[in-house]
């Protein structure tokens, strides 16, 4: 089973592209941590592929020796389907149908992997964080801006799952349900869970998760809003917080670092 999958080692390196920021760290691959204090820069505007390309190398390359050799894994706002943009959140539209692979492996000079932001943290939150040893099915659900997922099964990656876009109640969840939605309309917690309660029962009806994951900012006042739900899955808020990202990304570049550039 994938929970088997053998312990790594040494150090990898993690770039997590947002909309706002660009940040970077080494990665202690064994620990799940960072291996030395992340490096952010202001995402460029417009944030077109050369112009975020630019800043990705500028941030792996302050780190100098520290950053290694090996491959590079990075985070990014949108679906990705084999290294290749399928949609652009918080980015340039002319990302969309661009090899984000290939155009940071051309500028980087290393092999560089890209996965999309939520599912690098859920792969992080079950190697180090709050799904660690949880076999079985877990969902990670980011509530921010909109409501990024991630499906992790026995350890494996479900890739691009965007389970934030469910059609509940004939809306789309994110529109009722993201942390955006909460502060936009200065709902209460009470209020705000049950709308969450709608989502996440969706959720459980359609793939009896073993364990829920709550990520995004939110996550840190877990304590208002989780305790109003009725769940029958065991829901819990992320450990990793803010470095889930990096984290995820390095490790699954890691992962990958045998395949052929």
């Amino acid at each position: 089973m994938a929970l088997g999958r053998r312990q790594l080692s040494g150090t990898g390196f993690g770039v997590d592209i947002g909309g706002s920021g660009i940040k970077g760290a080494p990665v202690d691959l064994a620990a799940g941590q960072f291996a030395a204090e992340r490096n952010r820069i202001p995402t460029p505007q417009p944030a077109t592929p050369d112009a975020v390309a630019d800043v990705v190398a500028e941030v792996v390359t302050s780190f100098g020796d520290a950053a290694g050799t090996g491959p590079v894994g990075v985070t990014f706002p949108a679906v990705i389907q084999h290294g290749i943009a399928r949609t652009a959140s918080n980015v340039d539209k002319s990302w969309i149908g661009t090899d984000v692979d290939a155009l940071l492996t051309q500028r980087l000079g290393r092999q560089v992997h890209v996965v999309n932001d939520a599912d690098a943290a859920g792969i992080a939150e079950a190697r180090f964080g709050a799904a660690k040893g949880v076999d079985g099915v877990v969902f990670m659900a980011t509530l921010g801006t909109g409501i990024g997922s991630a499906l992790i099964v026995d350890g494996a990656l479900v890739p691009n799952t965007e389970l934030g876009h469910l059609e509940i109640g004939g809306k789309d969840a994110e529109s009722r349900a993201a942390d955006s939605v909460r502060e936009a309309e200065d709902l209460s917690w009470e209020h705000w869970a049950r709308r969450l309660q709608k989502y996440f029962g969706a959720v459980e009806d359609l793939f009896w998760p073993d364990l829920i994951i709550v990520g995004g900012g939110v996550s840190r006042k877990s304590a208002k809003f989780l305790p109003l739900l009725e769940l029958r899955t065991p829901i819990v808020p992320a450990a990793l917080l803010n470095d889930a990202g990096i984290i995820g990304a390095a490790v699954l570049a890691a992962e990958l670092g045998d395949a052929p550039l």
